[in-house]
């Protein structure tokens, strides 16, 4: 099944032209003004406990991202802390990324369809928003790239058995980072479907992605008793659509363009299930439970780079019978026209306005503003994250509200005291820390514990010092020595 279009002594060139762009766009920027924002901070934070307190919590929240904090613990552990560790991983997986997609390109249909198809990739908005960001999906990623690489290989024949250990290896690690990404192997079905693989190869798959499957199936019942962590993710809707919609027609220009015939394993018979399969699958899942968030299919969209590559390549085919190097002018041309269309993205998403907060920012602005004695609250109990991320910033304030640690609580944000022993300790201090969310992304106060903190704050405090940075905020309160003030 090996196309004839390949070219094998430039194999080399097409996939590590792409590897050393997707790594120079993801070390441009990369630590974003030294900014760190919530999603990170769970890493960050996470990271740094001890093996044994990190699996204490993954008995209570975020057994899913299990596999990823224990070797983003290993990395803090030989490097320490710091947004290049948090975030490196990131920025090599991605970069392995797309080098799959050149490397499958290539060998599909052709050098100009595995290049362009590689260097556009890394310029997928989506893409450059996690090709710096500490948390799993580029990984995942990463992993979908290569298992699609390994059966591209075994379809075209390519040794017999070792490249489906190999296979049911990588999607086995893809599904303990996030086992939605288990969406891969119905794609692939498609594939193989397609491309009308033989009796051999079904088998081999089969067992493949049987074994992988029970590999993950412990982790997949295991977090449903913690579903309740994904409750914030709203109800699908019709606008939720667009998006995914604009993608699978873009994708399927390029699987027309392809020219693909039943029966051959063509670039449209691998990227265009990679696309659309975990873009339906997930709107199917939706309407059962709602989880429709694009970077839980982010792996979908090497199928859409697969797709685009095939639109350079017709085009580089069209132009060639009367312009011998024309891939040598519509590539550059391609790629010059989207990075200065992207530019203003790619230049947003290096920059901490980017996400929604930045904990770092206001744990300088708390270093400045506390006192010897101060007290410090957290409303709501999640934006504990600050101190946990920068706990030099809030040596020597006391945490009112807490009752037991994250760490020994096996929680991300620990365990506060009942309203009314929070409000005696309030009451016992002269000044108090409130850290929250800036007033632009603040949502109303909600839960008995932080009402209550806002009331006796309203009531027997006065805010002396309020700043707002980045999406946090801190405010300085004092107790009023008589009444109220008028």
């Amino acid at each position: 099944m090996t196309s004839p279009t390949a070219v094998p002594r430039h194999r080399l060139h097409v996939w590590l032209i792409p590897m050393l762009w997707t790594l120079a766009l993801g070390l441009w920027g990369l630590s974003r003004q030294d900014s760190v924002w919530r999603d990170e901070a769970a890493t960050w934070q996470v990271a740094r406990r001890s093996t044994s307190d990190i699996m204490h919590m993954l008995e209570n929240v975020d057994v899913v991202h299990g596999l990823y904090y224990l070797l983003m613990h290993g990395l803090f552990t030989l490097q320490g802390p710091g947004t290049t560790t948090l975030r490196l991983p990131s920025v090599l997986a991605m970069a392995v990324a797309g080098a799959c997609v050149a490397a499958i390109g290539h060998r599909l249909a052709g050098t100009w369809a595995g290049l362009s198809g590689g260097l556009v990739f890394a310029l997928i908005p989506a893409v450059q928003f996690h090709l710096q960001e500490g948390r799993p999906y580029a990984l995942v990623a990463a992993g979908a790239g290569i298992s699609t690489l390994l059966l591209v290989s075994a379809l075209e024949g390519r040794g017999h058995v070792a490249p489906w250990i190999a296979y049911g290896g990588t999607v086995l690690v893809c599904g303990l980072l996030n086992w939605l990404s288990l969406m891969i192997l119905p794609a692939h079905m498609a594939t193989l479907v397609w491309a009308r693989a033989g009796r051999g190869v079904w088998a081999r798959w089969a067992a493949a992605s049987a074994t992988a499957t029970t590999g993950v199936l412990p982790l997949i019942i295991f977090s449903r008793s913690q579903s309740g962590q994904v409750s914030w993710i709203p109800p699908l809707t019709w606008h939720m659509m667009i998006g995914p919609a604009i993608l699978l027609a873009v994708g399927g220009l390029g699987a027309l363009l392809d020219r693909p015939r039943a029966g051959t394993l063509s670039l449209a018979a691998v990227g265009l299930p990679l696309l659309a399969v975990p873009q339906l699958g997930l709107i199917g899942l939706s309407l059962i439970q709602p989880l429709f968030v694009d970077r839980y299919i982010l792996f979908s969209l090497l199928g859409l780079a697969l797709l685009s590559g095939a639109i350079v390549g017709a085009a580089v085919r069209a132009a060639t019978p009367r312009f011998p190097k024309a891939g040598q002018v519509i590539l550059p041309v391609v790629l010059a026209v989207t990075v200065a269309a992207l530019l203003p993205q790619s230049l947003a998403k290096r920059s901490p306005a980017s996400r929604v907060d930045d904990v770092l920012a206001i744990a300088e602005e708390v270093r400045q503003v506390k006192a010897p004695g101060d007290g410090v609250l957290y409303i709501p109990a999640a934006r504990r994250d600050t101190g946990l991320v920068s706990p030099d910033a809030f040596a020597g304030l006391h945490d009112i509200a807490l009752a037991e640690t994250p760490e020994r609580s096996g929680t991300l944000k620990g365990v506060e005291a009942e309203p009314a022993r929070i409000r005696d300790a309030m009451l016992a201090r002269r000044r108090i820390l409130l850290i929250t969310d800036s007033a632009q992304v603040a949502k109303p106060v909600a839960g008995r514990r932080d009402r209550m903190k806002t009331a006796v704050l309203k009531e027997h405090f006065t805010a002396v010092a309020d700043e707002q940075v980045r999406g946090r905020r801190v405010t300085v309160y004092e107790r009023l020595t008589t009444g109220r003030p008028t």
